[in-house]
């Protein structure tokens, strides 16, 4: 029978599981676990894609990207075929090492995006190699509260608040809730895109939002700064009403 044709995500985010074939063990050592990283790293610089949450475990590995240059299915094979080349030339083997293929959920919206990563944290727990995410080295977990890897944390804590330090504290509560619980923001309300219009075109004065595209950088990221302040305007939000991208937002 022919495969199932895999849903495309409209905002470009998915959930993926990549499983050892028979459910064998892909991570021998810490050596194996920083070459996959490693490779992730690489790939995230060549294909343009953005990781969001990463989990190892021994005998899997739970992903959130989000494409962006290229399609998810060129992105897991570059990965794949990678590592498993470095892989059987460490460990003298040959043939399989992944499940032919891999599992992927669409992630369309921020109450799952959020449940979704507090799963993929949470794993090391379920599965009783500790008894806290800070301990478990081989997640995101920790890039989330500060320390530097491979994961765009910005987009992620910007949904809790603008405000760095407390993104992270509602993040690291929202980390420990249980995963049955219903999702539930503890920020302040957030505005519709059309409030924050509203919002913006106050704060904006007479400008157009075409005109911060062309405006010179200084002038620019002090409009920007004060969109920022208020609390209930997301910075993806100013992105998507202006034009310009969410980095630049992000860095005024």
């Amino acid at each position: 029978m022919p495969r199932t044709a895999r849903k495309k995500s409209n905002s470009g985010i998915y959930h993926i599981m990549l499983r050892g074939i028979n459910r064998q063990t892909i991570f021998e050592d810490d050596e194996d676990r920083i070459k996959f990283i490693e490779t992730l790293r690489n790939y995230k610089q060549k294909c343009g894609f953005s990781i969001f949450a990463y989990c190892l475990m021994d005998n899997h590995v739970h992903l959130m990207i989000k494409e962006n240059n290229e399609p998810l299915e060129n992105i897991m094979k570059r990965i794949g075929v990678s590592y498993v080349y470095w892989y059987n030339l460490k460990y003298k083997r040959i043939g399989h090492l992944f499940q032919d293929r891999y599992k992927s959920q669409v992630i369309e919206d921020d109450s799952y995006l959020l449940s979704v990563i507090r799963y993929i944290h949470q794993n090391p727990i379920k599965a009783n190699i500790t008894t806290a995410m800070g301990e478990y080295q081989w997640s995101s977990y920790a890039e989330y509260i500060g320390q530097s890897g491979i994961a765009d944390t910005t987009v992620v804590l910007e949904i809790f608040s603008p405000n760095a330090e407390k993104a992270r504290k509602l993040f690291m509560e929202y980390m420990d809730e249980s995963g049955d619980n219903v999702f539930e923001l503890k920020t302040k309300y957030r505005l519709t895109d059309e409030e924050a219009k509203q919002i913006m075109k106050q704060i904006l004065g007479n400008l157009e939002w075409n005109e911060l595209l062309t405006m010179e950088k200084e002038k620019r990221d002090g409009y920007l700064r004060k969109l920022k302040e208020n609390e209930g305007i997301s910075i993806r939000q100013v992105a998507r009403i202006t034009g310009l991208t969410f980095n630049v937002v992000a860095k005024a």
